[in-house]
């Protein structure tokens, strides 16, 4: 099994997960292929940030959602098609559990794999 981060980011946000404020999200889109198949997943973790060197990433306050499962293998054409609207799809998927991400205070640089 393959697993490739096509995205990852870290930015500031609020969210609070079992009576702990988080204070930054991770976000990525992350593909995973073995045999013929391949899944496309956006994954957003909410985790504390107490401090500017803590990037500590918790799992307890985790949301994700499936884009694409089928037959095929990475393409370049289908991962820019799914980045076309990524922050929209991310605030849904953070809505869920009542977090916000501040899109313009990226924490690192964004990373495309």
């Amino acid at each position: 099994m393959k697993v490739i981060d096509v995205l990852e980011g870290y930015f500031a946000a609020e969210c609070t997960a079992n009576g702990r404020p988080r204070h930054a999200a991770k976000v990525c889109l992350t593909a995973t292929s073995d045999a013929g198949q391949i899944t496309y997943e956006w994954l957003i973790s909410f985790f504390p940030h107490d401090d500017d060197e803590d990037f500590a990433v918790s799992y307890d306050a985790v949301v994700s959602r499936t884009v694409f499962a089928g037959k095929g293998r990475r393409s370049k054409k289908k991962e820019e098609a799914f980045l076309k609207d990524w922050e929209a799809v991310c605030d849904e998927l953070a809505a869920e559990l009542e977090g916000k991400i501040f899109w313009e205070q990226p924490l690192r640089e964004i990373r495309r794999g």
